[in-house]
């Protein structure tokens, strides 16, 4: 048994060695799983295509279409590689997704904005409604539905950018973005953000990965120990627009300051309010900050059995927690397994929800002369114990 353990380990190692050489014209990626042909499209007159990098243990496929990460090797304890972001093996898989937000750059605003409503310099700006009654994500046609413009590649990082013209989606101002992904030798996925614009707008980006640390849908995440380095958190009505204020932690299911396993509280979900408005976890996270802007450690996700561990650091004041409370079944993934109730959880580095119409909250406006600049980097590793 021992001897076939080590054949079939040793196999697939082989098969990762020579599937994952990150050259640019490779058919098969990631031991045949993704196929470049088909990433191979054209999108409102812009082509899209599938882009594999690789640092330290860790190897990262990207399309440029919405710039989402398709996929994400790590290793476990015992050296043996699970991919950990769930993903699609096409482009039509992410075309005819039920949920659309799977590994994608999001934007102009992520998270919510109140009735797609806010007020600039004595304007009201109406957004589209794709989350009734609310805008979400840059709405439905915000940048998870483009095409970016791939501006270089190297083994290990890709620079991607999109021009969001004045208008679109209800924004004002003519928005030029700049996303970088870097895997670094210390196995992080580094995320460099920047932006400009000729008017005022308001700007939170993020990307909206989906993990599961045991795999791409392998089980729950209910038993990933999660730590959070935030003493408050944002509470939300029904609709999951804040109620002005961030609200202790201590002393609800929303204290993650100490290591504890996602679904240790959510048996309370019938009697808290802010459970039953989230149906579950969907809340953002009010980060603990010597100051405003600084890169510092925001979470810890840590999956018992397999060892694999994730942090998080970022330069953005909160992050959103979410722990796959909408997903269903309805979809399948690039290894043929649906995606099932609460089988992956996202982080989103982020300013907090609604900040335009939130006087109390850190302003997302950015402004002409102004560059929006901010980095998060998610870092694997293993724990042994």
């Amino acid at each position: 048994m021992n001897q076939l353990k080590l054949f079939t380990t040793v196999l697939l190692l082989g098969c990762f060695l020579m599937a994952c050489n990150p050259k640019k014209n490779t058919e098969h990626l990631i031991c045949g799983v993704l196929k470049e042909a088909d990433f191979k499209t054209t999108i409102n007159e812009k082509e899209t295509g599938l882009y594999e990098l690789k640092n330290g243990d860790i190897t990262m496929a990207v399309t440029n279409y919405g710039g989402r990460i398709v996929s994400l090797l790590a290793p476990d304890k015992n050296g043996e590689l699970a991919d950990v972001v769930l993903g699609f093996s096409s482009i039509d898989g992410y075309l005819n997704a039920h949920e659309v937000f799977y590994g994608t750059l999001v934007g102009r605003v992520g998270n919510r904005i109140a009735k797609g409503k806010f007020a600039l310099n004595d304007i009201e700006y109406t957004l589209p409604i794709n989350n009734d009654p609310n805008h979400l994500h840059g709405g439905p046609e915000g940048f998870h539905n483009q095409v970016w413009d791939v501006k270089s590649v190297t083994e290990n990082s890709i620079v991607l950018s999109y021009f969001s013209k004045d208008g679109e989606m209800g924004y004002p101002g003519n928005l030029s973005v700049e996303v970088t992904y870097k895997l670094t030798p210390e196995n992080e996925v580094q995320i460099d953000y920047r932006a400009t614009t000729d008017q005022s707008t308001p700007v939170n980006l993020t990307n909206h990965a989906f993990f599961n640390l045991k795999g791409e849908a392998n089980g729950t995440i209910n038993d990933h120990l999660l730590t959070i380095n935030a003493d408050r958190f944002t509470a939300v009505d029904s609709t999951l627009i804040p109620l002005g204020e961030n609200v202790p932690v201590e002393g609800t299911p929303f204290d993650f300051r100490k290591a504890k396993a996602i679904g240790a509280d959510l048996s309370l979900q019938d009697e808290n309010e802010q459970l039953k408005n989230g149906l579950g976890y969907d809340h953002n996270f009010a980060l603990n900050k010597t100051k405003a802007g600084e890169m510092s450690w925001a979470v810890t996700v840590v999956e018992p059995k397999s060892g694999r561990k994730m942090e998080i650091f970022t330069e953005e004041p909160g992050i959103q927690f979410y722990g796959g409370n909408f997903m269903d079944g309805s979809d399948t993934g690039k290894y043929g397994k649906t995606f099932d109730f609460r089988e992956a959880f996202a982080l989103e580095t982020q300013h907090f929800p609604d900040s335009p119409n939130q006087s109390a909250f850190p302003s997302i406006i950015l402004n002409p002369g102004e560059t929006y600049a901010t980095t998060s980097i998610y870092k694997f590793s293993v724990i042994t114990d």
